[in-house]
């Protein structure tokens, strides 16, 4: 597995791993500013918070005393990200029900 591991340091350097969670990032963020669909928009924030995980997941690879610290830290985000999708997606549920509709510029709950 370290060779394996090796390779890919040897193939694509920090900034390369950088670069790319900094994509998905924007691509995220994009997604999350240009959509209206609530479910579309939940989905790009999950892409900009994995993204953020790919960035921990290499500095702590190539730091050499991060110990286990980056993936430690990933596990954990990826939990709450769970989390935080299966309490949006309940709100999400509960809103179509009343609603009848997932577009966020058509639901304005304060209005009776």
């Amino acid at each position: 597995m370290q060779q394996f591991v090796d390779t890919l340091n040897a193939a694509l350097p920090l900034e390369g791993y950088l670069v790319v969670g900094a994509i998905m990032f924007a691509i995220g963020a994009w997604g999350a500013l240009i959509r209206r669909n609530a479910v579309v928009v939940f989905m790009c924030i999950e892409l900009m918070i994995n993204a953020v995980n790919l960035s921990l997941v290499s500095f702590a690879d190539y730091l050499p005393d991060a110990g286990g610290f980056g993936a430690g830290y990933a596990v954990l985000v990826i939990a709450v990200a769970a989390a935080e999708v299966a309490v949006g997606l309940a709100i999400v549920l509960a809103v179509y029900r009343s609603r009848k509709t997932v577009n966020v510029d058509e639901v304005n709950l304060l209005k009776g």
